[in-house]
């Protein structure tokens, strides 16, 4: 099992119930709900993730099940690359939408890690999966052992190459969920002048190989103005947003948009 590293000296935590402890005696206290904060200076973070308002919309957005599709395929792929006995690592999990339905799937025939720079996502997702281990950690800066980690979760959340190479062990796999060109195309054309689609890059990674790629596209009706407002919040879009787009927004009652996802598996090839 691979577990969490100190941040402080590199050494492997315990987990020892309330606290997180290192053979050099550095402890790290768990929150109420379980998690651990791992983030620190020298992680180079410049800000703390997702804020609160961000993170709860995310959540009842996705409670109403319109990305729930994805969350299965997600969930189908996962298993099929995860050995038993082996570890699982959820790479910017946010409120752990995701990471829970992998834990159950899983059933605890693998060791399932996540952790998220957000404290109010991470503080979440650990109330939402008990069965999984849960730190306050930056992606630029991972309290993961190198070699470690047999699958890699990126779900909508930053790519930081030479940590996931760190970390992977040799063939072991990154499952990446990116959106496609015209997802949430219609969300945009109802809020701005000039709505644009999404630049999807070309399918390939430095140091892996493609294993299997799946396209998912679909449509979402919204007829509840807190489902639209929630979905523009969770997205970037919000604070990139004036308040003549926001007030365009604020008026939608109903809202039929676009979504599009590929979700693309690699095999750790260095």
């Amino acid at each position: 099992m691979a577990g969490f590293r100190c941040p402080v000296c590199g050494r492997q935590l315990e987990n020892q119930g309330t606290a997180y402890v290192c053979p050099n005696r550095h402890s790290f206290d768990k929150a109420k709900s379980g998690y651990v904060h791992l983030l620190t200076h020298a992680s180079g973070a410049k800000g703390h993730g997702d804020n609160k308002a961000m993170v709860c919309a995310r959540r009842d957005f996705l409670e109403t099940g319109a990305y729930a599709e994805l969350r299965t395929a997600v969930v189908q792929t996962v298993k099929k690359y995860t050995p038993n006995g082996g570890t699982l690592l959820d790479s910017g999990c946010g409120e752990g939408y995701y990471t829970a339905a992998i834990c159950a799937a899983l059933d605890g025939c693998a060791e399932v890690l996540g952790f998220d720079i957000s404290k109010d996502a991470v503080n979440l997702a650990a109330k939402r999966c008990k069965s999984a281990q849960f730190a306050v950690a930056s992606a630029f800066r991972m309290p993961i052992s190198d070699w470690s980690v047999d699958v890699l979760t990126e779900i909508f959340s930053p790519f930081s190459e030479a940590e996931f190479a760190r970390v992977l062990k040799k063939d072991g796999v990154l499952v990446e969920v990116i959106p496609g060109a015209r997802h949430l195309y219609g969300l945009k054309a109802a809020v701005y002048d000039a709505p644009y689609q999404n630049t999807v890059a070309d399918f390939v990674r430095a140091g892996y190989k493609l294993e299997e790629q799946l396209h998912l596209s679909g449509e979402l009706y919204l007829t509840s103005p807190q489902d639209i407002g929630n979905l523009f919040l969770m997205t970037p879009y919000y604070y990139k947003t004036g308040r003549t787009e926001q007030a365009r927004l604020a008026a939608l009652q109903t809202l039929i948009t676009e979504t599009e996802f590929y979700i693309l598996v690699y095999r750790k090839t260095v």
